[in-house]
Protein backbone atom coordinates (compact mmCIF):
# COMPACT_ATOMS: atom_id res chain seq x y z
CA UNK A 1 0.00 0.00 0.00
CA UNK A 2 1.13 3.56 -0.68
CA UNK A 3 0.68 6.60 1.55
CA UNK A 4 -2.15 8.34 -0.30
CA UNK A 5 -4.01 11.61 0.28
CA UNK A 6 -6.53 13.53 -1.80
CA UNK A 7 -6.13 17.19 -2.66
CA UNK A 8 -8.72 19.22 -0.80
CA UNK A 9 -11.62 20.28 -3.03
CA UNK A 10 -11.51 17.16 -5.19
CA UNK A 11 -14.21 15.69 -2.93
CA UNK A 12 -16.60 18.56 -3.68
CA UNK A 13 -18.15 20.11 -6.79
CA UNK A 14 -16.02 22.97 -8.15
CA UNK A 15 -16.70 26.40 -6.67
CA UNK A 16 -16.71 29.65 -8.63
CA UNK A 17 -15.55 27.78 -11.76
CA UNK A 18 -12.20 27.05 -10.09
CA UNK A 19 -10.36 23.81 -10.84
CA UNK A 20 -8.72 23.89 -7.41
CA UNK A 21 -9.46 25.99 -4.35
CA UNK A 22 -10.32 25.84 -0.68
CA UNK A 23 -13.94 24.57 -0.67
CA UNK A 24 -15.58 27.37 1.26
CA UNK A 25 -19.05 25.79 1.35
CA UNK A 26 -18.17 22.12 1.87
CA UNK A 27 -14.83 21.70 3.62
CA UNK A 28 -16.40 19.98 6.62
CA UNK A 29 -18.23 17.53 4.34
CA UNK A 30 -14.97 16.38 2.78
CA UNK A 31 -13.97 14.45 5.91
CA UNK A 32 -16.65 11.72 5.65
CA UNK A 33 -16.34 11.77 1.84
CA UNK A 34 -12.64 11.02 2.09
CA UNK A 35 -13.39 7.99 4.25
CA UNK A 36 -16.03 6.84 1.76
CA UNK A 37 -13.54 7.18 -1.08
CA UNK A 38 -11.07 5.01 0.82
CA UNK A 39 -8.49 7.83 1.05
CA UNK A 40 -8.67 8.99 4.68
CA UNK A 41 -6.06 11.73 4.30
CA UNK A 42 -6.48 15.24 2.88
CA UNK A 43 -3.82 17.61 1.60
CA UNK A 44 -5.21 20.87 2.92
CA UNK A 45 -5.28 24.00 0.75
CA UNK A 46 -4.47 27.52 1.87
CA UNK A 47 -5.28 30.13 -0.79
CA UNK A 48 -6.51 33.70 -1.13
CA UNK A 49 -10.00 32.47 -2.11
CA UNK A 50 -10.59 30.96 1.32
CA UNK A 51 -8.23 33.06 3.42
CA UNK A 52 -10.93 34.75 5.49
CA UNK A 53 -12.62 31.52 6.63
CA UNK A 54 -9.96 28.81 6.33
CA UNK A 55 -9.79 27.08 9.73
CA UNK A 56 -6.09 26.40 9.22
CA UNK A 57 -5.31 30.05 9.94
CA UNK A 58 -6.89 30.40 13.40
CA UNK A 59 -6.63 28.77 16.83
CA UNK A 60 -10.36 28.10 16.90
CA UNK A 61 -10.20 26.61 13.42
CA UNK A 62 -7.40 24.26 14.40
CA UNK A 63 -9.47 22.97 17.30
CA UNK A 64 -12.41 22.27 14.99
CA UNK A 65 -10.15 20.56 12.48
CA UNK A 66 -8.65 18.32 15.16
CA UNK A 67 -12.15 17.37 16.32
CA UNK A 68 -13.20 16.49 12.76
CA UNK A 69 -10.00 14.50 12.22
CA UNK A 70 -10.63 12.51 15.39
CA UNK A 71 -14.31 12.00 14.58
CA UNK A 72 -13.69 10.61 11.09
CA UNK A 73 -10.21 9.13 11.42
CA UNK A 74 -8.86 11.43 8.69
CA UNK A 75 -5.30 12.79 8.67
CA UNK A 76 -4.00 16.08 7.28
CA UNK A 77 -0.41 15.10 6.42
CA UNK A 78 0.41 18.11 4.24
CA UNK A 79 -0.56 21.65 3.30
CA UNK A 80 -0.69 22.97 -0.27
CA UNK A 81 0.06 26.68 0.11
CA UNK A 82 -1.50 27.98 -3.10
CA UNK A 83 -1.51 31.45 -1.52
CA UNK A 84 2.13 31.77 -2.58
CA UNK A 85 1.24 30.93 -6.16
CA UNK A 86 -1.25 33.79 -6.16
CA UNK A 87 0.96 36.10 -4.08
CA UNK A 88 4.47 34.91 -4.95
CA UNK A 89 7.72 35.55 -3.15
CA UNK A 90 9.18 36.95 -6.37
CA UNK A 91 8.17 39.99 -8.44
CA UNK A 92 7.03 41.81 -5.29
CA UNK A 93 8.36 44.53 -3.00
CA UNK A 94 10.63 43.74 -0.07
CA UNK A 95 7.82 44.69 2.31
CA UNK A 96 5.39 42.35 0.54
CA UNK A 97 7.95 39.55 0.63
CA UNK A 98 8.52 40.03 4.34
CA UNK A 99 4.78 39.92 5.06
CA UNK A 100 4.37 36.80 2.93
CA UNK A 101 7.22 35.07 4.74
CA UNK A 102 5.51 35.89 8.06
CA UNK A 103 2.36 34.20 6.76
CA UNK A 104 4.40 31.19 5.63
CA UNK A 105 5.88 30.80 9.11
CA UNK A 106 2.39 31.09 10.62
CA UNK A 107 1.08 28.36 8.33
CA UNK A 108 3.94 26.08 9.31
CA UNK A 109 3.12 26.56 13.00
CA UNK A 110 -0.57 25.92 12.40
CA UNK A 111 0.15 22.84 10.28
CA UNK A 112 2.32 21.41 13.05
CA UNK A 113 -0.67 21.45 15.41
CA UNK A 114 -2.46 19.14 12.93
CA UNK A 115 0.43 16.71 12.70
CA UNK A 116 1.32 17.63 9.12
CA UNK A 117 4.78 16.63 8.00
CA UNK A 118 5.28 19.14 5.23
CA UNK A 119 3.99 22.26 3.52
CA UNK A 120 4.28 22.65 -0.24
CA UNK A 121 4.66 25.80 -2.32
CA UNK A 122 3.76 25.61 -6.03
CA UNK A 123 6.18 27.73 -8.07
CA UNK A 124 3.92 27.52 -11.10
CA UNK A 125 1.95 29.83 -13.38
CA UNK A 126 1.82 33.20 -11.61
CA UNK A 127 4.68 32.22 -9.27
CA UNK A 128 6.85 30.41 -11.85
CA UNK A 129 10.54 31.29 -11.78
CA UNK A 130 11.37 32.83 -15.14
CA UNK A 131 15.12 33.40 -15.00
CA UNK A 132 18.27 32.98 -12.92
CA UNK A 133 17.66 36.27 -11.11
CA UNK A 134 14.28 35.06 -9.87
CA UNK A 135 15.83 31.77 -8.78
CA UNK A 136 18.30 33.82 -6.71
CA UNK A 137 15.51 35.88 -5.12
CA UNK A 138 13.45 32.78 -4.30
CA UNK A 139 16.40 30.96 -2.78
CA UNK A 140 17.33 33.96 -0.63
CA UNK A 141 13.74 34.22 0.62
CA UNK A 142 13.40 30.53 1.44
CA UNK A 143 16.71 30.42 3.29
CA UNK A 144 15.01 32.63 5.88
CA UNK A 145 12.46 29.87 6.55
CA UNK A 146 15.05 27.27 7.58
CA UNK A 147 15.01 28.18 11.31
CA UNK A 148 11.27 27.46 11.57
CA UNK A 149 11.70 24.20 9.67
CA UNK A 150 14.40 23.11 12.10
CA UNK A 151 12.41 24.20 15.15
CA UNK A 152 9.26 22.36 14.07
CA UNK A 153 11.05 19.53 12.26
CA UNK A 154 8.81 19.99 9.24
CA UNK A 155 9.69 19.94 5.55
CA UNK A 156 9.15 22.54 2.84
CA UNK A 157 8.36 20.95 -0.54
CA UNK A 158 8.80 22.91 -3.77
CA UNK A 159 6.84 22.16 -6.93
CA UNK A 160 8.14 23.98 -9.99
CA UNK A 161 7.95 24.09 -13.77
CA UNK A 162 11.74 24.32 -14.00
CA UNK A 163 13.46 21.92 -16.37
CA UNK A 164 15.74 19.09 -15.15
CA UNK A 165 18.67 21.39 -15.93
CA UNK A 166 17.25 24.44 -14.13
CA UNK A 167 15.66 22.94 -11.01
CA UNK A 168 18.98 21.69 -9.57
CA UNK A 169 20.24 25.30 -9.64
CA UNK A 170 17.52 26.28 -7.16
CA UNK A 171 18.08 23.16 -5.05
CA UNK A 172 21.85 23.73 -4.99
CA UNK A 173 21.16 27.11 -3.40
CA UNK A 174 18.87 25.41 -0.84
CA UNK A 175 20.98 22.45 0.34
CA UNK A 176 19.10 21.89 3.61
CA UNK A 177 17.66 18.36 4.09
CA UNK A 178 14.29 19.76 5.19
CA UNK A 179 13.77 21.42 1.80
CA UNK A 180 12.51 18.83 -0.65
CA UNK A 181 10.69 18.50 -4.00
CA UNK A 182 7.09 17.75 -4.90
CA UNK A 183 7.13 15.80 -8.15
CA UNK A 184 3.96 16.33 -10.21
CA UNK A 185 3.51 13.54 -12.73
CA UNK A 186 1.10 15.45 -14.96
CA UNK A 187 2.86 18.80 -15.02
CA UNK A 188 6.11 17.14 -16.07
CA UNK A 189 4.30 15.33 -18.87
CA UNK A 190 2.67 18.54 -20.07
CA UNK A 191 6.07 20.24 -20.22
CA UNK A 192 7.56 17.31 -22.15
CA UNK A 193 10.11 16.39 -19.48
CA UNK A 194 11.62 12.89 -19.33
CA UNK A 195 11.08 11.27 -15.89
CA UNK A 196 14.42 9.45 -16.10
CA UNK A 197 16.22 12.74 -16.71
CA UNK A 198 14.31 14.48 -13.93
CA UNK A 199 15.02 11.79 -11.36
CA UNK A 200 18.69 11.67 -12.38
CA UNK A 201 18.88 15.42 -11.79
CA UNK A 202 17.13 15.69 -8.41
CA UNK A 203 15.48 12.37 -7.51
CA UNK A 204 17.29 12.25 -4.18
CA UNK A 205 15.46 15.44 -3.12
CA UNK A 206 11.91 14.26 -3.95
CA UNK A 207 9.76 14.20 -0.82
CA UNK A 208 6.21 13.97 -2.18
CA UNK A 209 4.33 13.18 -5.38
CA UNK A 210 1.19 14.66 -6.94
CA UNK A 211 -0.63 12.11 -9.09
CA UNK A 212 -2.03 13.69 -12.22
CA UNK A 213 -2.19 13.07 -15.98
CA UNK A 214 -1.92 15.70 -18.71
CA UNK A 215 -1.58 15.87 -22.45
CA UNK A 216 1.73 17.26 -23.65
CA UNK A 217 1.24 21.02 -23.83
CA UNK A 218 -2.33 20.61 -22.61
CA UNK A 219 -4.55 20.36 -19.59
CA UNK A 220 -5.34 17.72 -17.00
CA UNK A 221 -7.16 14.57 -18.11
CA UNK A 222 -8.29 11.39 -16.40
CA UNK A 223 -5.51 9.08 -15.27
CA UNK A 224 -4.20 6.98 -18.14
CA UNK A 225 -5.63 9.27 -20.83
CA UNK A 226 -2.68 11.67 -21.15
CA UNK A 227 1.06 11.59 -21.82
CA UNK A 228 2.31 10.83 -18.31
CA UNK A 229 4.73 7.90 -18.43
CA UNK A 230 3.49 6.25 -15.26
CA UNK A 231 5.66 3.17 -15.85
CA UNK A 232 8.81 5.27 -15.94
CA UNK A 233 7.78 7.31 -12.89
CA UNK A 234 7.00 4.13 -10.93
CA UNK A 235 10.37 2.65 -11.90
CA UNK A 236 12.20 5.75 -10.75
CA UNK A 237 10.30 5.97 -7.47
CA UNK A 238 11.15 2.35 -6.79
CA UNK A 239 14.79 3.02 -7.62
CA UNK A 240 15.05 5.82 -5.06
CA UNK A 241 13.03 3.74 -2.56
CA UNK A 242 10.43 6.48 -2.21
CA UNK A 243 8.30 6.14 0.94
CA UNK A 244 6.68 9.56 1.01
CA UNK A 245 3.19 10.91 0.42
CA UNK A 246 1.26 10.58 -2.83
CA UNK A 247 -1.54 13.12 -3.27
CA UNK A 248 -4.36 12.53 -5.74
CA UNK A 249 -4.72 15.66 -7.86
CA UNK A 250 -6.21 14.11 -10.99
CA UNK A 251 -8.82 15.59 -13.32
CA UNK A 252 -12.32 16.07 -12.02
CA UNK A 253 -15.08 13.84 -13.30
CA UNK A 254 -18.81 14.40 -13.48
CA UNK A 255 -20.08 16.83 -10.83
CA UNK A 256 -21.72 14.92 -8.00
CA UNK A 257 -19.65 11.82 -8.75
CA UNK A 258 -16.54 12.90 -6.86
CA UNK A 259 -16.36 9.97 -4.42
CA UNK A 260 -16.82 7.32 -7.11
CA UNK A 261 -14.23 9.00 -9.34
CA UNK A 262 -11.68 9.02 -6.54
CA UNK A 263 -12.36 5.39 -5.75
CA UNK A 264 -11.39 4.57 -9.33
CA UNK A 265 -8.34 6.81 -9.15
CA UNK A 266 -7.25 5.12 -5.91
CA UNK A 267 -7.30 1.74 -7.66
CA UNK A 268 -5.20 3.19 -10.48
CA UNK A 269 -2.67 4.62 -8.01
CA UNK A 270 -2.45 1.42 -5.97
CA UNK A 271 -1.95 -0.69 -9.10
CA UNK A 272 0.67 1.70 -10.49
CA UNK A 273 2.77 2.59 -7.48
CA UNK A 274 2.36 -0.18 -4.90
CA UNK A 275 5.33 -2.48 -4.73
CA UNK A 276 4.57 -5.73 -6.48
Amino acid sequence: MIHLAVMQGRLSPPEDNRIQCFPRTSWRDEFPRAVEAGIPAIEWIDDTYGADINPLRTKEGIEELKALMDQHGVRIPSICADTFMEQPLVRCTEHERAERLKLLEHLFRQAKFLGAGHLGIPLLDNSALKNVEEIEVMAAALLKVIPILEKLQMELHLETSLSPKEFPILLWKLPHPLIRVTYDTGNSASLGYDPHEEFSAYGNRIGSVHIKDRKRGGGTVKLGMGNTDFVAVAEELKRIEFKGLFTMQAARGETGNEVEQLQAYKSFADNTFSEK
